[in-house]
């Protein structure tokens, strides 16, 4: 029998990686609103801001290619402490750097730290939460890790506004706090309990550990994750410079509240639609995506901030259902000795939602208007959005 001193070390250390994910997570988009700052601190063309951000992404996609699944069998323990460790070094990067050349390489550090974190906390939260409350549903632990992971998204752009508009040196303050918090966190996870026996399994890239009867089921799941991070990148990579250039809106700290309510709903999201079957949640998302989209669209237009921050707030909601359901369906086919590998995958396909997209805006800004570009991609966007939830719904049991 499972007794109440057997499992507070896993209760306790199940909250300490919710914090530890969702403050890493938070330090990822502290630059968002900072971006304005070192384009006028550098003078690079706003085609440069995507740049610096898919350099963000493509850390991600590597690392996660690379190191996302080694979890598995190195340990979560050992893998979350390298993970925090490796984003404290981009800190100090970024305490150093300003220029282009700097950040670019801050951002693909950063993007690496991500890259191990998200499917090594996810798999983590959920094995020590299934060890302290053996007979919960797993949704739980789920949610948690949903939220700590779009949580600390949202959450990052508004410290970085905070820095910016009421703090000395915003260029460095926020990234030398963010140093120690960081040390202080991978000091914490390593008096978390380890949940993975570690092997001396022979090194390998990522593969898609998903039973061949399940790959489309995968393939599916995948589909809408790079769907619903490719509208995250909209926000995290041009909203700053469309609130500037759009709607001469031009806080910081604006800017980075216009960031907080995409990912900020789309968490909110995630908790508030646990209840619901999960083909209503996927309607909810194919709904809320195409609308959130229109809003967004005619705000800009119509140059109605109120309209294009509804719109974010609505489609960040949908992306929030959408990608809930892509990780429920990557857990469910994931066997328990790869569930790492499993979750990496899919938060590499998520991942290359976010890169591609946004290097493709950033080509497009090069030739066309900012304007013509963001409806061109609001289009796109709301269309695989919409496609993609009512395809999982249509497999959904």
């Amino acid at each position: 029998m499972t007794t109440l001193n057997s499992t507070r070390p896993h209760t306790t250390g199940f909250w300490v990686v919710a914090v530890t994910f969702l403050l890493v997570m938070a330090y990822s988009t502290v630059p968002t609103p900072l971006y304005p700052l070192y384009q006028q601190e550098d003078g690079f063309p706003v085609a440069t801001i995507t740049v610096i951000f898919a350099a963000y992404a493509v850390g991600v996609v590597a690392s996660l290619f690379l190191l996302g699944h080694v979890s598995d069998w190195m340990g979560r323990r050992r893998m979350l402490v390298i993970a925090v460790l490796v984003s404290t070094l981009s800190a100090v990067l970024f305490m150093v750097f300003t220029h282009v050349a700097g950040l670019l390489v801050a951002r693909v550090i950063n993007g690496v730290s991500i890259g191990v974190l998200t499917a090594t906390a996810t798999a983590h939260l959920s094995e020590l939460r299934a060890r302290s409350r053996p007979d919960e549903n797993s949704i739980v632990a789920a949610s948690v890790a949903g939220g700590a992971n779009l949580g600390g998204l949202a959450l990052g752009p508004v410290i970085g506004g905070l820095f910016a508009d009421y703090l000395p040196d915003p260029l460095h303050l926020p990234h030398t706090v963010f140093a120690i918090v960081l040390i202080l966190l991978a000091i914490a996870v390593t008096l978390v309990p380890e949940t993975v026996r570690r092997s001396s399994r022979t090194y390998r890239v990522q593969r898609v550990a998903v039973p061949s009867a399940s790959r489309r089921s995968f393939l599916v799941a995948g589909f809408a994750a790079f769907a619903g991070f490719a509208l995250f990148g909209l926000f995290t990579s041009l909203a700053p410079s469309i609130l500037i250039g759009t709607f001469d809106e031009t806080g910081h700290l604006t800017a980075g509240l216009t960031v907080f309510v995409v990912f900020g709903s789309a968490a909110a999201a995630q908790v508030a639609l646990t209840p619901i079957p999960r083909k209503t949640q996927l309607l909810f998302a194919a709904l809320a995506c195409g609308a959130g989209l229109i809003c967004i669209a005619l705000g800009a237009v119509l140059v109605l901030f109120a309209l294009f921050l509804v719109g974010g707030i609505i489609s960040g909601a949908g992306v929030g259902a959408l990608f809930k359901s892509s990780l429920a369906v990557a857990g469910e086919l994931a066997e328990p000795e790869r569930r790492g590998e499993t979750l990496a995958a899919i938060f590499l396909v998520a991942y290359c939602g976010l890169a591609l997209p946004v290097l493709a805006i950033g080509a497009a800004l090069t030739v066309a208007p900012q304007i013509a570009v963001l409806l061109v991609f609001v289009v796109l966007v709301g269309l695989v959005t919409v496609i993609a939830a009512l395809r999982m719904r249509a497999q959904a049991a």
